[in-house]
């Protein structure tokens, strides 16, 4: 097997739950599908509730399972974000870079994540559908911009070419497991009394120095 996917025989070592963020039509169900299964629908239909998918991958020799949730981006279905947020170790936040307004949207979509979510949770933006590239209404600097300045990674992708879709993915999932292996180790070196690890008596994950990572540039398209 190669060091991206893993065995399916074998145990699991984490599961980390991802949520897809972002107005209705953007791509998030594609970005999944793509993702998950390699596919790409072009009859897709908007998404109906809350989906999710799950991928077990290889990240330094562990098993990590990345259960990625999708829900539609259209008002009325928003009474879900209680649920859906709980547990997220990370999120990507998606618009699609021929809609300006899906962009401009990014900042009350982050306002929610932000209010549901841990404060510690691995955010990256994502420009979707970059193949149109005739079409871009949100320049790429804009882009960065904002994830600098809102501390997000951020990359351009498009799932109807596949490009990037992996790399944004295993960025998010790389990073949660570097913060939270990090966290266990630390955890382990302090041990209570009774001889437990800080980790069972639940400890805050803390995200270091990721402000000096993100916003860097992401763009696929010219």
């Amino acid at each position: 097997m190669s060091n991206l996917y893993g065995d399916y025989n074998q145990k699991i070592d984490y599961v980390f739950k991802v949520v897809l963020i972002g107005d209705s039509a953007v791509g998030k169900s594609q970005l999944l599908a793509r993702f998950a299964r390699n596919q790409f629908n072009v009859d897709s239909k908007a998404t109906i509730g809350v989906e999710f998918q799950t991928k077990t991958l290889a990240i330094d020799h562990k098993t990590v399972k990345a259960q990625i949730w999708d829900t539609a981006g259209q008002e009325r279905y928003r009474a879900v974000t209680s649920a859906y947020y709980r547990g997220a170790v990370g999120a990507m936040l998606v618009y699609d870079m021929t809609k300006r307004q899906s962009f401009d949207n990014m900042a009350k979509w982050l306002e929610e994540l932000k209010g549901h979510a841990d404060k510690n949770i691995v955010m990256m933006l994502i420009g979707n559908k970059c193949d149109l590239r005739s079409l871009r209404a949100v320049p790429t600097e804009d882009a960065q911009e904002f994830a600098q300045r809102e501390n997000l990674f951020f990359m351009e992708t498009s799932a109807l070419e596949s490009t990037n879709v992996e790399t944004a993915f295993f960025t998010v999932l790389t990073e949660i497991y570097r913060i939270i292996s990090k966290k266990t180790l630390a955890a382990n070196d302090e041990l209570d009394p009774n001889g437990n690890s800080g980790l069972l008596m639940g400890t805050r994950i803390i995200v270091p120095n990721q402000e000096l990572q993100t916003g860097r540039k992401g763009g696929c398209c010219g």
